[in-house]
C-alpha cells in the first residue's frame, strides 16, 4: 500500500509553547515543523533511526521560509500539514500549512533538507535513500510561491549579545536544534519591541553546525526597519564564519 502523501499531526497549545502575550513561540511552531516532518518519514519508511542505522546518515534542515497569517494562542488546537516532493539531487523539498480549529490557514512554509553523513558531516547525495523511498503520487502544489534563496545583510550588522551553548541547546543529532536558533533570534529583540511587534514572515538558512561549547555571536541589521525588514546572523566566536542568517519582516 502506498502511505498517503500529506501526513497531519494536531497539537494543543499548552504553558511551555506561548509567551507572556499567551501567543505561540516561533520557536515552537519550529518544533511542530520538526516534529510533524519525523513523523512523516517514519510513516515513509525512512525516518531518523532507519537511515541512521543503515545509511550513516541524518535528516538536516538547510533552509526554510515561513508566512504567518495569524498567530495562535494558548489553549488553541491547531493542525500541522506537511508533504514532501520529488528528491533533488542533494535536496528534498518539504511543505507545511498551519490550521486552526476552522481549518483556515494560519502559517505556511517551504523548506529545504539534506542528509547529512554522521561520521564525516558531509552533505550526501539523495539517492543513497532512493530504495528505501516509497512509491509516492508527489504532488506539483507548493504551500507558498518561490523559494528560499541566499540572504545577505542590508547594512552593517552589530552585535546584540554573544552565547555560550550547551546541553539544553542540542537534539538527537548532537548538534544545536534547530527551533533552539529561533529563539536566539528573538532574544535579538527586546521585551519592549516584543511588546510592540510581531512576525509576519521569517526566512532562516543554516549554515553550518555548532556543538555544545561553542559560542554564538548574534549580529543584528536594523537599517531597513522602514520597510519592516530585520537581518540577523550567528557568527562561530571561534573561525569567525557564519552559522546561519535570517530576515524577518514585521510588523509596525
Amino acid at each position: 500500500m502506498v502511505p498517503e502523501l500529506v501526513y497531519r499531526n494536531s497539537y494543543l497549545i499548552g504553558y511551555r509553547d506561548v509567551d507572556f502575550n499567551y501567543n505561540l513561540r516561533l520557536s515552537s511552531l519550529f518544533g511542530y515543523f520538526q516534529d510533524t516532518a519525523s513523523m512523516n518519514v517514519e510513516k515513509l519508511g525512512i525516518g531518523v533511526n532507519a537511515i541512521s542505522e543503515k545509511y550513516s546518515v541524518a535528516w538536516v534542515l538547510t533552509k526554510i521560509l515561513v508566512k504567518i497569517n495569524r498567530i495562535p494562542k494558548w489553549n488553541e488546537r491547531i493542525t500541522v500539514e506537511t508533504w514532501p516532493h520529488k528528491p533533488k539531487k542533494y535536496e528534498f523539498d518539504r511543505d507545511f500549512r498551519v490550521r486552526d480549529e476552522n481549518g483556515d490557514i494560519i502559517a505556511s512554509a517551504i523548506s529545504n533538507w539534506v542528509l547529512l553523513d554522521i561520521n564525516t558531516r558531509e552533505i550526501r547525495k539523495s539517492d543513497i535513500i532512493s530504495s528505501d523511498y516509497p512509491p509516492l503520487q508527489f504532488t506539483e502544489e507548493r504551500a507558498l510561491e518561490g523559494k528560499p534563496g541566499k540572504l545577505k545583510p542590508f547594512g552593517q550588522p552589530e552585535i546584540v549579545y554573544r552565547k555560550v551553548l550547551g546541553y539544553s541547546d542540542t537534539d538527537v543529532n548532537g548538534h544545536i536544534n534547530n527551533a533552539k536558533y529561533i529563539d536566539y533570534i528573538m532574544d535579538c529583540f527586546s521585551m519592549e519591541e516584543h511588546k510592540k511587534h510581531s512576525v509576519n514572515s521569517i526566512q532562516v538558512n543554516y549554515i553550518k553546525e555548532l556543538f555544545p561549547g561553542d559560542v554564538l555571536v548574534l549580529y543584528r541589521d536594523v537599517s531597513k526597519t522602514d520597510s519592516n525588514l530585520v537581518y540577523i546572523e550567528g557568527i562561530n566566536e571561534e573561525d569567525r564564519k557564519p552559522v546561519f542568517s535570517a530576515v524577518l519582516t514585521i510588523d509596525r
